[in-house]
Order: structure tokens, then C-alpha cells, then sequence
């Protein structure tokens, strides 16, 4: 049964070695919050707020994922987007050398995409005993699904996780559209920042229905990657009251990122 999730984006650059000098420190003070409690979902930020906003967008990630903890699992399921629908072994490796990082997950040669190599790395930072094998209360599952999975299909995934141990959570890595920004191939798309902001409202609801009936054509329209592994979430969590946090919501590559909490009732 799920009992939590963290949201997050998967962009390279929460890891602060990507960043170089950038990067430090890797703790900032989290989002300022607005009247609702919650961020607003704004445009992209100027330049001169870029690293500002990094630094924000990674403690919200930081925190989200610190609090899986709580939930007191005997499964964190890692779900991002990828080529294929498949499961990976809990330490098989994901690697950013090609990023000029020196940053590797796992064992072996490099398999992971990149969702599932940010979701490894994000457990190994924010959770003690986020390696496999290093004696924690839970074991790790990463779950790779076709960015192009029908929505069907990813809920039946969802549902699947949700069933595999009495109290599952679920680290869900998607990021949201990347037509908000000029020097992208036919961007940017009027409503681009619509799409974000719906996925936003519903992440900060807990409305797994919303994020159900997300339309996979708009999704790819908008390229908003992370629509296949919000809709594993959708099918996990079903029709069970959640309780949610919207940690943080924004553009600031000029890619919609989304951060947020479920806590789920028995």
C-alpha cells in the first residue's frame, strides 16, 4: 500500500558537483511561502536569479525526499522516464561523467537514464542508508517507464508498486514542460506554463485524478517528460485521501519543475 512520495525533478544540476563552485553550499533556505501556504508557479527566472533558484529548487528535493523516512517503508520504489518500461536491479549504476561530473550510482557499467540516476543520488544525499545494501529499514526498486507509456499502462504500474509491500513509497522523478523557453526547437508554446501550472495545482492538492487525466498528446506537445511517471503516481495512490506539500514550483532553465509531498491515510 502507498504511504508516501516525493516529487521531484531530475535535472542534472541538483547535484551540486555539476554545478562546480556554483554548487556550494548545497543547502539554502527553502521557498518563501505564499498567502495558500504554497509557491506560486511563476515564469522563468531572470538571469541574475538563476543560481538563487538552484539552490532553492534543491533543498525543496532535499527536504521532500528526507521526509520518505517518516513513512516508515519497506519499499522506496525510484520511478523516472526513460526509453523503455522496465525494472532495474536496486544497484545498478547511473553515471553524469558524461556531464563532466565525476558523480556514479551504483555497480557496474552504467545503465541507468538520467530520472533514475538523479532518484539514486537524491536517496543517497537525503536519507540515511540510501545505499543498497547498507543495512536501512527499506529496499529500493528503480522502475523505468517509457516516456510514451499510455496512461493505462502507467497507472497499472502504479497500482502494481503500490501492492508489492504493506507500506510502499514512491520517489516519482518527472520534470514538466520544456517549451517555455526561446531557444528551444519550436518553443516557446503559449500554454506551456498552463500545463505546469495544472500539474503544480495538483501535486500541492494530492489530485491523483488530475494528474490521471493528464492528456499524454499535450504532454508531448509541451514536452513535459515527466507525464508517463506523474501517472504512475496516479495509479499508486487511486481514489485514498492524500495529504500534500507543494514544496516548490518554477522555471528557472526554463523548464517546469515541480516539488512536492504526499502523505497518504490508511
Amino acid at each position: 500500500m502507498l504511504v508516501a512520495a516525493a516529487i521531484c525533478p531530475h535535472p542534472p544540476l541538483l547535484v551540486p558537483e555539476v554545478m562546480g563552485s556554483a554548487g556550494r553550499p548545497d543547502a539554502a533556505p527553502l521557498p518563501p511561502r505564499g498567502p495558500a501556504g504554497d509557491p506560486a508557479v511563476g515564469p522563468a527566472s531572470p538571469p541574475g536569479q538563476v543560481d538563487a533558484q538552484l539552490r532553492l529548487l534543491r533543498a525543496a528535493c532535499y527536504a521532500a525526499v528526507g521526509r520518505l523516512a517518516r513513512a516508515r517503508p519497506g519499499l522506496i520504489a525510484v520511478v523516472g522516464g526513460g526509453s523503455l518500461t522496465r525494472a532495474h536491479p536496486a544497484t545498478a549504476a547511473g553515471s553524469l561523467r558524461g556531464l563532466g561530473a565525476p558523480v556514479v550510482v551504483g555497480d557496474g557499467e552504467p545503465v541507468l537514464p538520467l530520472s533514475l540516476t538523479i532518484g539514486a543520488w537524491l536517496l543517497r544525499r537525503c536519507l540515511p542508508g540510501g545505499r543498497p545494501g547498507s543495512g536501512a529499514a527499506w529496499r529500493t526498486e528503480p522502475h523505468e517507464v517509457a516516456t510514451g507509456a499510455p496512461p493505462g499502462e502507467c497507472e497499472a504500474l502504479g497500482a502494481a508498486l503500490a501492492g508489492r509491500e504493506a507500506r510502499v513509497a514512491l520517489l516519482v522523478l518527472a520534470d514538466g514542460s520544456a517549451r517555455r523557453a526561446l531557444g528551444v526547437p519550436g518553443a516557446p508554446d503559449p500554454g506551456a506554463e498552463a500545463f505546469d501550472a495544472l500539474v503544480a495545482r495538483a501535486l500541492g492538492a494530492g489530485d491523483a485524478g488530475s494528474l490521471a487525466r493528464l492528456d499524454p498528446r499535450r504532454a508531448e506537445e509541451v514536452m513535459a517528460s515527466g507525464r508517463a511517471a506523474w501517472q504512475v503516481l496516479a495509479g499508486a495512490a487511486g481514489l485514498r485521501r492524500v495529504r500534500a506539500r507543494l514544496w516548490y514550483a518554477g522555471a528557472p532553465l526554463d523548464v517546469g519543475y515541480a516539488v512536492a509531498s504526499w502523505e497518504l491515510a490508511p
